[in-house]
């Protein structure tokens, strides 16, 4: 039976949350597009009308089209040229989903998001709807097909594997605005000892290039090396520009709740930079240069009102 109008809504009215959930799962924006997708042709497929709760078969099928995903993504990600990190959202992406709590913004966190590749499939399925969308044990029970207590059980290990004993703090827009206008500051000076007291002793640089943009294979450990590695990326010269079409504009922003460098050449994202900042310092610098995961920043990009750029490097 062909779906009504009145079906249509009743789907629609649930693909903002149920593409929130998927980007959680898969750490990627389109393949939650295509996973959402799915679901629609699976709900077009059968008798909605004996369907008691929408909202509950849609999330399961959801779900078990990510966990299959998932299975055969790691599979994929054992081939992949370099380091994998996840695909950035920028602020205002409407895929965020919800950030009203501290556990909400915490599982949307680039270090989050990039730590839940750690957990099994079903791990991380616990995780994201208890953690992220306040699903009780029950609920997700029955969307995993699993015990309560089981579930209850798989969500202590999730948190466990991904807790890493360094303290996230949250900033607002104006706060992390200001952190990135330091560490650029910083990192365009010449000098390396500013940016090592921005930093914590144990601080990492990770960047994906996926094989299409030049980065690192190994992370840089240690804020020195971490220093010194910035210091340079951000010194100007004519290879650079070459590499990355132009001379990119540079403007403070977040992504996925975080502070956030992002770098544009002629409105094409060709760079997005996540800070994970703690009370110690900045303990992390996330690079995402795969192209092929910033379409979506560089569409959203074209959207916003995104000022004035704080310079223009290379």
């Amino acid at each position: 039976m062909p779906l009504t109008a009145h079906d249509v809504d009743r789907f629609e009215a649930s693909r903002s949350r149920l593409e929130a959930i998927a980007y959680r799962l898969l750490g990627s924006a389109g393949e939650a597009e295509d996973a959402v997708q799915e679901t629609f042709l699976r709900w077009q497929a059968v008798d909605v009308d004996r369907i008691e709760v929408p909202e509950a078969w849609l999330t399961k099928v959801l779900t078990n089209l990510c966990l299959n995903q998932l299975t055969s993504a790691r599979a994929r990600r054992e081939t992949y040229v370099g380091q994998w990190l996840p695909e950035p959202l920028l602020a205002g992406d409407p895929m965020l989903g919800p950030a009203e709590t501290a556990e909400q913004r915490e599982s949307l966190s680039y270090a989050v998001l990039t730590l839940l590749e750690r957990l099994s499939p079903n791990e991380r399925a616990v995780y994201v709807l208890r953690e992220a969308f306040d699903y009780s044990h029950r609920e997700i029970a029955e969307i995993l097909d699993v015990t309560e207590a089981a579930s209850q059980q798989t969500f202590h290990r999730a948190k466990k594997h991904v807790a890493d004993g360094k303290v996230r703090t949250e900033v607002d827009e104006a706060a992390a605005r200001r952190i990135v206008e330091e560490f650029l500051a910083a990192a365009t000076s010449g000098r390396t000892e500013p940016l090592v007291r921005l930093l914590t002793e144990d601080a990492v640089s990770i960047g994906d290039g996926g094989g299409k943009v030049p980065a690192r294979a190994k992370a840089f450990e240690g804020a020195v090396a971490v220093a010194k590695f910035l210091r340079g990326l951000f010194k100007p010269g004519k290879a650079k520009r070459a590499l990355v079409g132009g001379a990119p504009k540079v403007y403070a922003w977040t992504a996925n709740g975080d502070p956030a460098v992002v770098a544009v050449v002629e409105g094409r994202v060709v760079g997005v930079m996540c800070l994970e900042v703690t009370a110690e310092g900045i303990a992390a610098f996330r690079h995402q240069v795969n192209p092929d995961k910033l379409e979506r920043a560089t569409a959203h990009w074209a959207a916003v009102d995104h000022g004035e750029p704080l310079f223009d490097a290379f």
